[in-house]
């Protein structure tokens, strides 16, 4: 079987047919089409150094494929349809019966747009294409969504294959090759020249040996992801006298209607009490089907764990449960609903972080709200970083509303393993980022670079490590993008606050999560800083940006509580918390003098800020920025 892979690998478009002998055994070589001498010694040096093989099994014709899909989810459609179109022969596998993964068995019918400023449409290709068959509305009949998948996989070097279960990928060493799947009860191995991972969970990437965060990991809270959401259907109700409740008679306040889409109701859902503290009721998102029964997104479910069966299994159990009351809340509570009745559910819940692969480059918080364009862009997004609560302390959080920005090719090529790109939420973003880049327009942009990617560099003999390397490659497959319907306009978004004195700090800060700027991107510059929030905010800093010194939280809590108090914080009670921290408490107990200048003379202010702040009684945010990095630098320099 190895040796099938093998020839798999070296058989790219030969001129002759060549038998060389290995250790034990013969491997099958195809012909080369103008190869050079240079990359024929390369081939014969990578079988010297492979172990004795064993007796060569060819596969069949009808299951060698030039890329293979793994999830039909609508990234995985983008990715098939992209690889099919510039002529590579395609295999995609889904473990449902048909495509659409979130959107259909999901249910998730209500779309998160990037637009431009001008209103253009960010994510074209693919999603353009699926967004007009579906009426160009922002909600969408989830059956009508299944057929325009379908319609965009009907191309004749797409292979489809439903029901069909990954069950482990085919390694050559470093090097995906293919695939094992349970088809019908029985194992089938598929092979493929390039591997698209374009399930929700990286499930390809992670079993290869790609390595991988889940959720906030990245940012030191582990233990914590986004609510997951089981989305319901209702019958019973008018739409059409709900749209006057809402536009006309002004009966709920701060809601959204239109033809197939409504938003809000919060005033009201806010009020009902769940059954246990592990479920919420949000704002309502609603999506009305061609049947005229209506899709509710709404209920929050804390603490499922995405990657583990029986944590999805007991969310959906508690979920279920608790909705008749809250069809029943709705009834009682909501103009327009008094009729109402439950229809059904989504067949798998709504998850919104697991994995992040560790790509040739992580998509940050900074890049996304600081709108940055990159040279190897594939996607442009400009969705607000929308954060879901992890528990039910906390509300969510927006962290920022980019203009537009750019996610380069380099996040969706993995570390570690070769013949791999992955696609979707799942790929190389922060925790922070990922609040903007999950959503699956910016995901079938991804999808249709993969395709386009994959099919060139089987053309050009390349790995995609090779093509991160080449600029002129990079401009290639961004030509042949745009040539197939992509937008990749290069753009230059200024932020004024850019140009602060402070703005390493806050990039700092940013990038762990101890601010939360909103849909205004508040950043609070010249507004002093309460004593609460500046605590929180350093001791939250040392917990996630430096683990291993922790216990200083702990030890100094005692000292410090004084500061958790809603009032301005002085520079002098600011010098004290980075002092107690930094291991000068017993010096400070017996000092006279200024904490202020002590501070500066340890090293724990820049000269910037202590320059700044010297005449100001007051802490204002920007020094809080600065002086926080200047502590996190301090304390992880011995």
């Amino acid at each position: 079987m190895q040796k099938s892979y093998l020839k798999t690998m070296i058989s790219l478009t030969i001129v002759s047919v060549l038998i060389i002998t290995a250790i034990g055994g013969y491997f099958y070589v195809e012909k080369y089409k103008k190869a050079s001498q240079e990359t024929k010694a390369k081939v014969i040096e990578k079988k010297q150094n492979l172990p004795k093989p064993i007796k060569l099994t060819l596969p069949d014709d009808k299951d060698m494929y030039d890329v293979i899909v793994v999830g039909a989810e609508p990234e995985g459609v983008a990715a098939a349809r992209s690889a099919a179109k510039n002529d590579a022969k395609v295999l995609i596998i889904d473990k449902h019966n048909g495509p659409g993964g979130l959107m259909t068995y999901g249910m998730l019918n209500t779309i998160d747009m990037s637009k431009g400023p001008d209103d253009t449409l960010l994510t074209q290709g693919t999603f353009k294409e699926f967004f007009k068959g579906i009426g160009s509305k922002n909600s969408f009949d989830v059956k009508k969504a299944k057929e325009v998948f379908l319609k965009l996989l009907s191309l004749p070097k797409i292979t489809q294959s439903y029901n069909t279960v990954f069950e482990k990928p085919i390694m050559d060493r470093n090097k995906i090759i293919g695939i094992t799947a349970l088809k019908d009860g029985k194992e089938v191995n598929f092979y493929g020249k390039r591997i698209i991972d374009a399930t929700q969970d990286a499930d390809i990437a992670a079993s290869a040996g790609v390595p991988y965060t889940v959720a906030a990991e990245d940012m030191g809270v582990k233990g914590k992801v986004q609510a997951s959401t089981l989305i319901f259907r209702l019958k019973g109700l008018d739409w059409n006298n709900l749209i006057k409740i809402i536009k006309y008679k002004k009966k709920i306040p701060a809601t959204y209607i239109n033809d197939t889409s409504a938003s809000g109701f919060l005033s009201i859902t806010k009020k009902y009490k769940p059954s246990t503290q592990m479920l919420r009721l949000r704002g309502l998102n609603l999506g009305r089907q061609d049947d005229g029964t209506v899709l509710v997104n709404a209920l929050l479910i804390y603490g499922v764990d995405g990657l583990n069966k029986s944590s999805i299994e007991k969310g959906m159990e508690l979920a279920k449960k608790e909705l008749p009351r809250i069809v029943q809340f709705f009834r009682e509570n909501i103009p327009g609903f008094e009729k109402v009745e439950l229809d059904g559910t989504a067949d798998e819940l709504y998850v919104r972080e697991t994995r992040h692969i560790k790509g040739y480059y992580t998509l940050d918080i900074n890049d996304v709200v600081f709108n940055r364009d990159f040279y190897d862009r594939i996607a442009i997004g400009s969705y607000p970083v929308d954060v879901q609560a992890t528990s039910p302390e906390d509300v969510g959080f927006v962290y920022g509303k980019p203009v537009e920005y750019a996610v380069p090719f380099r996040c969706i090529v993995p570390k570690k393993v070769d013949n791999l790109l992955v696609v979707g939420r799942s790929a190389s973003y922060s925790h922070l980022a990922a609040g903007s880049a999950r959503t699956i327009p910016i995901g079938m942009a991804e999808g249709d670079a993969a395709g386009v990617a994959s099919a060139y560099s089987i053309a050009k003999n390349k790995s995609f490590a090779d093509i991160i390397g080449s600029e002129e490659d990079i401009k290639n497959i961004q030509s042949i993008l745009i040539s197939q319907g992509a937008y990749l306009t290069p753009f230059k978004a200024e932020n004024s606050v850019e140009k602060s004195w402070a703005f390493d700090g806050l990039k700092f800060v940013l990038h762990w999560g101890l601010i939360v700027p909103g849909y205004t991107n508040d950043y609070r510059l010249d507004e002093n800083i309460k004593s609460i929030s500046f605590y929180y905010m350093a001791s939250n800093m040392i917990k996630r940006s430096i683990p291993a010194k922790s216990q200083l939280i702990d030890d100094d809590y005692q000292h410090l509580q004084k500061y958790i108090a809603d009032k301005p914080l002085t520079k002098e009670e600011a010098a004290d918390i980075l002092l107690t921290y930094a291991g000068y408490k017993g010096e400070t107990d017996k000092y006279t003098g200024s904490l202020y200048d002590l501070a500066y003379e340890k090293g724990l202010m820049s000269d910037v800020a202590y320059e700044k702040m010297k005449d100001t009684k007051y802490v204002k945010y920007e020094d809080a920025y600065d002086i926080i990095l200047s502590l996190h630098n301090y304390l992880t320099s011995f």
